[in-house]
C-alpha cells in the first residue's frame, strides 16, 4: 500500500527529470505498481481510509512521484459531467488541438508540494491524449486516444508533466489576462 511517507516532494531530482519509456508488453511489476497507485488515489478519497492512513486527497499521481522514473500515471476522478475517469496510463503522448489557455479557479495542487502555494498554472484548453490503458479488470493493455478539455484536461495535462520532469510551481503566474478559467467558483454572496 502506498503511503504518503512513499511520495518524494519538490527538490528532489526525479521529479526533474523525463521519466523513461516502458516496455511492452508490460511486466507484472508495472501491473503491480499501476495497480498500488491505482489504489493510492480512491483510498485518498475514501474519507474514513484516508483519515486513518493520514493521506492527503489526490485525482491521479505518477510513478516519478513514488521515485520511479517511468512514463507511467493513473487517475480516478469524477469530471463534471459525471463521468468517471479511471485511466492507468502507460506511454502517454500529448498533443495540443487548441491553443486557448484555461487555469483551474483558486489554483492547482500536488501530492508533491508540501507548502502553500499562489498563482495560475496555464494549460491549454483541449488536448489529444494517446497511449496504451491497463485495464484491470480485463487484465489487458489497449492503445487509446481520448480527447480532453476543460478540468479534466487540466488534470491528465498535471499526471502527464510529471513524467516530463515538470512541476506545476514551475508554470506559476500572479494573472492569466488571456486564459479562462476551467469552470466558476460558486459565489460566496
Amino acid at each position: 500500500m502506498i503511503l504518503m511517507d512513499d511520495i518524494i516532494v519538490e527538490g528532489h531530482p526525479t521529479l526533474n527529470k523525463r521519466a523513461q519509456e516502458v516496455s511492452l508488453p508490460l511486466s507484472n511489476n508495472d501491473k503491480k505498481l499501476l495497480l498500488e497507485m491505482l489504489e493510492f488515489v480512491k483510498n485518498s478519497q475514501d474519507e474514513e481510509i484516508a483519515e486513518k492512513y493520514n493521506l492527503r486527497p489526490a485525482v491521479g499521481i505518477a510513478a516519478p512521484q513514488l521515485n520511479i522514473s517511468k512514463r507511467l500515471f493513473v487517475v480516478h476522478f469524477y469530471g463534471f459531467d459525471g463521468i468517471l475517469y479511471e485511466y492507468l496510463l502507460i506511454n502517454p503522448t500529448l498533443e495540443v488541438i487548441g491553443k486557448d489557455n484555461i487555469y483551474l479557479p483558486g489554483g492547482e495542487g500536488c501530492l508533491s508540494v508540501v507548502r502553500e502555494t499562489e498563482g495560475l498554472t496555464p494549460r491549454y484548453n483541449k488536448i489529444m491524449l494517446k497511449a496504451h490503458h491497463f485495464d484491470p479488470y480485463a487484465n489487458t493493455v489497449v492503445p487509446i486516444e481520448l480527447g480532453l478539455d476543460g478540468y479534466v484536461g487540466i488534470v491528465f495535462q498535471h499526471e502527464y508533466d510529471h513524467l516530463e520532469g515538470v512541476l506545476f510551481t514551475e508554470k506559476l503566474y500572479d494573472e492569466l489576462p488571456n486564459a479562462k478559467p476551467a469552470f466558476e467558483l460558486p459565489s460566496t454572496d
